[in-house]
């Protein structure tokens, strides 16, 4: 009589993989919504107590003018209250200079004291700007971010070395509304949509685009009409990625290179060594890793996939999860058959 196979434990295996694959997923998915739950809503920021920010009280003599989009003063000959448009360019919002960076700051620890009297001195809007390296170089509370280094990648860049003086870092860091933090964040498509809106600013705004040049500004849809899936890469990858040559020891790449130099090679990315590994997806990687620890920062991530082998250590876990499968199976297999023989 032939013994009849047993086929009880292949489906016990089976169930055990399904098992798995649950589990991880509940786990992210649970993972995903105390995120969604904590976080806070970024199409409806919370409101933010001006007055209990240092030097807000002083900062409302300037934000009483500049943050709105009219102003009063008193006409000192006829007496009479005048009311006045202001300038889009010079407003302010609170709530944005509040949640960047800078909030803390006095207006006049960047601009004239001068700045306190009205109507203000035409000659103040010739004053010198101070830049990043100005406060931040040789500071040791700001050394991770290596603002020297920063400061040199820049002035290797075509920014710089087409307009010289004229481009600055606030022609791209505003330092009213500058907010490192949202680099940073695990949201990756936060953190590429903030970076990819600072070259729009510009590359996007025809009237910015020709305060630095009188060049006609270049239509980026068919500029980019060699690359396929354009919306897809617009929502998915920074420009940076492309156009800077990525710095191993920088958070973000601050030197632009000339367009003829700009990657253009789809392998680039979509390979095992993707350039995205050493600049997009570094610092969400290493984020992941110190706040969630090894496993959950490696297996939790929500690090986007990029060509054919997106993501080393979930091919590891896979491989070895199938190759302990066929172990047991293997061996189970075996000890049945000596048993029935």
């Amino acid at each position: 009589m032939i013994p009849k196979p047993n086929i009880r434990p292949a489906w016990f295996v089976l169930l055990l993989l399904m098992a798995f694959i649950l589990v991880f997923s509940l786990a992210k998915t649970s993972e995903s919504n105390l995120d969604v739950r904590f976080k806070p809503d970024q199409d409806n920021p919370p409101k933010i107590a001006y007055t209990k920010v240092k030097n807000a009280k002083e900062n409302e003599n300037c934000f009483k003018c500049h943050g709105q989009s009219k102003y009063h003063y008193e006409n000192a000959e006829s007496k009479k209250i005048v009311t006045k448009r202001m300038y889009s360019e010079v407003i302010i919002k609170r709530e944005d200079f509040y949640i960047s960076n800078h909030r803390e700051f006095k207006c006049t620890d960047c601009h004239s004291e001068d700045y306190n009297t009205f109507p203000h001195p035409g000659n103040l809007r010739m004053e010198a700007k101070a830049n990043c390296i100005d406060c931040h170089g040789g500071d040791e509370k700001y050394a991770k971010f290596e603002f020297e280094k920063i400061d040199t990648a820049f002035m290797e860049s075509v920014h710089s070395q087409k307009h010289s003086e004229d481009f600055t870092c606030w022609m791209c860091h505003n330092p009213h509304t500058y907010k490192i933090n949202a680099r940073t964040t695990e949201n990756l498509k936060e953190t590429i949509t903030y970076d990819n809106l600072i070259c729009l600013n510009c590359h996007g705004d025809i009237t910015r685009y020709q305060l630095l040049t009188d060049k006609q500004r270049p239509n980026l849809i068919n500029k980019h009409d060699w690359l396929p899936n354009q919306a897809s890469h617009f929502t998915n990858v920074r420009c940076i990625e492309c156009h800077a040559r990525n710095e191993d020891t920088l958070i973000v790449a601050h030197h632009i290179v000339p367009k003829n130099l700009a990657v253009r090679k789809c392998e680039s990315c979509h390979a095992k060594n993707s350039i995205l590994y050493a600049s997009l997806y570094k610092y969400q990687v290493q984020e992941n890793i110190q706040k969630k620890g090894l496993l959950k920062g490696l297996i939790l991530s929500e690090t986007a996939t990029i060509g054919p082998d997106q993501n080393n250590n979930l091919n590891l876990i896979s491989f070895i999860i199938i190759g302990l499968t066929l172990f047991v199976i293997t061996i189970h297999a075996f000890l049945r058959l000596q048993k029935n023989s």
